[in-house]
């Protein structure tokens, strides 16, 4: 029984450390979204920076979330598209969002 609860607590501790801050998810849902180009993502989250941009797009590319192709053209193309794998949390994060208005509107109700 112990041992059962030490596997979950590693696996929910493993998908916190996936879900990693504020701005995996939304990076994730915008380009499961059709954003592909590192600007249409940047400009369909608002208030992340470049920087921080840049950071999750490397993370996820090393964790295999996201594939970066490099078109060799005048500029040169980069487009970011979901792997499989990453498609796979797509359940979890509609059942985010579905959680995520349930409780505003709890909230806003007990106001």
């Amino acid at each position: 029984m112990e041992r059962d609860q030490t596997e979950e607590l590693r696996a929910l501790q493993d998908t916190l450390y996936f879900i990693g801050g504020k701005w995996r998810i939304p990076v994730i849902n915008s380009i499961c979204n059709g954003n592909r180009r590192f600007r249409e993502i940047e400009r369909s989250i608002p208030g992340i920076t470049t920087r921080m941009l840049s950071k999750e797009l490397k993370d996820m590319e090393l964790n295999k979330l996201v594939k970066r192709t490099v078109y060799p053209e005048t500029p040169v193309l980069i487009v970011y598209e979901p792997t499989e794998y990453c498609r796979t949390f797509g359940n979890i994060i509609q059942e985010m969002i579905s959680w995520g208005r349930e409780h505003r509107r709890v909230i806003v109700e007990d106001r």
